[in-house]
């Protein structure tokens, strides 16, 4: 075990919580959608509440922990994710479980991003990609065993047992923190931007619910153009703020680099197909193909073991190929994939499926971890905890917005047919859409220089030729 082997452990024990939970809830979201008298569809809210929380939350969390310890926080967020766990346990309407998500969400918001934060400060730069790879391979157990556990448990038990998963392993997770991990905090924190604060998540949560609600007739046109259009108003109020404040809650002066920017301007619309695979798979299979919870998680849970198999060899093939390259030809084969799974039918024979799913998994997975080291390239110590806030605020911004898009197509394509059951042939566009545009995240990984993130995996540049 390498020196910081506990350290990424301990860590990869609370990305193993948050993991396991976002899979075993998409599993079970037909089941959850019976039992509290909704449309399956209508879920989606249940998904971009806890995203939408993470990311009103999470420019928070860098502040927090230099201000009082990351041990401190680390541990009190465990808690509070395992305390909205047991909330969404006992939730009887859709409303009360939309909170509980919310709940979790705030746990969550502080705990992956202060729990990265520890490990980045505990690790040389050079050590940076087989850190982040080393804390993933744990943590992939989750997405992993989540679809077939909770697919068990819903078809089998109850639906409401898979959150109370979290409570044994939010114990252990607490008493690892408490023994193990040091309290690190900057020398002198800098102020938390409160205005800042409330115009960004204001803006956050106004453009996501509002993407959202589009369809199905929740609410009004007028409350929806409403929404977007003070989400505009309120972003493009904290983007001039942000110019003049010395701490803004998040730094857009870090887009100034160049890696940086390519990791969250590139990395966000290839999440956006991403964050819609939780929805789409798990819904295309029981709803479309007929199959209970139990058989669509021992489909699903392939693609996390394909993504398992890659951490072995990121950083020889980042070595070899640079990150310029994998980027650019990962998002392409991604998207690939992504449109694959919108061509599989009731008749489409299993092991095609998972194979599909299981080399699908592991390119993505090449890419996840080329988009979260290079997006510390070359950002150094004092910045660190300002980039890992403004990083998993684009990510868990982009994957709600991934929910939104492939539940609007669905909902589209339905309309279309004028039906009022969903079939196998509306989750098909949907697929193509997430795909096109993650693909279009290369035209970010484009502009990286041929020997963009050398210092991270000891590539040496090749002698120039004449």
């Amino acid at each position: 075990m390498p020196r910081y082997g506990l350290t990424a452990l301990i860590v990869a024990c609370a990305i193993f919580m948050e993991t396991l939970d976002g899979t075993v809830i998409s599993t079970s979201l037909p089941a959850i959608a019976a039992d509290l008298h909704q449309d399956p569809i209508t879920l989606k809210l249940a998904l971009t509440s806890y995203l939408l929380s993470l990311a009103i939350f999470i420019p928070a969390s860098g502040w927090a922990a230099d201000r009082f310890g990351a041990r401190t926080i680390f541990r009190l967020a465990i808690l509070v994710f395992t305390f909205g766990s047991i909330l969404c346990g006992v939730s009887s309407t859709l409303l009360e479980f939309i909170g509980a998500r919310m709940v979790q969400g705030l746990g969550g918001a502080m705990m992956v991003p202060v729990g990265r934060l520890v490990l980045l400060r505990s690790v040389d730069r050079s050590e940076m990609v087989p850190a982040l790879a080393y804390i993933m391979i744990p943590a992939l157990l989750g997405p992993m065993v989540g679809p077939p556990i909770g697919g068990f448990v819903t078809t089998y038990l109850h639906w409401r047992w898979i959150f109370f998963i979290n409570v044994p392993i939010g114990a252990l997770g607490i008493l690892l923190v408490s023994l193990f991990i040091k309290n690190i905090r900057a020398e002198e924190a800098w102020p938390l931007d409160v205005k800042g604060f409330v115009l960004l998540g204001s803006g956050l949560a106004a453009l996501v619910f509002g993407v959202t609600v589009i369809g199905r007739g929740l609410v009004g046109t007028a409350v929806v153009l409403g929404l977007i259009g003070a989400s505009a108003l309120l972003l493009g109020t904290y983007v001039l703020h942000a110019r003049k404040v010395a701490f803004p809650i998040l730094d857009l002066r870090l887009l100034a680099i160049p890696t940086f920017r390519a990791s969250i301007l590139g990395g966000s619309l290839f999440r956006i197909g991403v964050g819609a695979l939780p929805l789409l798979l798990p819904l295309m299979l029981q709803i479309g193909f007929g199959m209970d919870a139990f058989q669509s998680g021992s489909v699903t849970f392939i693609s996390s073991a394909g993504a398992m198999l890659m951490k072995a060899t990121a950083t020889p093939l980042l070595r070899f190929f640079g990150f310029r390259r994998i980027l650019i030809f990962d998002a392409l084969l991604s998207a690939g994939f992504f449109a694959s799974y919108g061509f599989f039918t009731p008749a489409t024979p299993v092991i095609i499926m998972m194979g599909l799913l299981l080399v699908g998994g592991f390119v993505r997975s090449l890419e996840f971890t080329s988009l979260n080291a290079i997006a510390y390239a070359e950002i150094d110590s004092a910045e660190m905890s300002r980039a890992t806030s403004f990083t998993a605020v684009a990510q868990q911004l982009s994957l709600s917005l991934g929910i939104a898009v492939g539940a609007f197509v669905i909902e589209m394509a339905q309309s279309a047919r004028g039906a009022a059951e969903l079939t196998a042939t509306d989750f098909r566009w949907a697929f193509v859409v997430v795909a096109v545009i993650s693909a279009s995240s290369i035209v970010s990984f484009l502009r990286l220089p041929s020997d963009a993130g050398v210092s991270l995996v000891g590539q040496r540049r090749p002698a120039a030729k004449a």
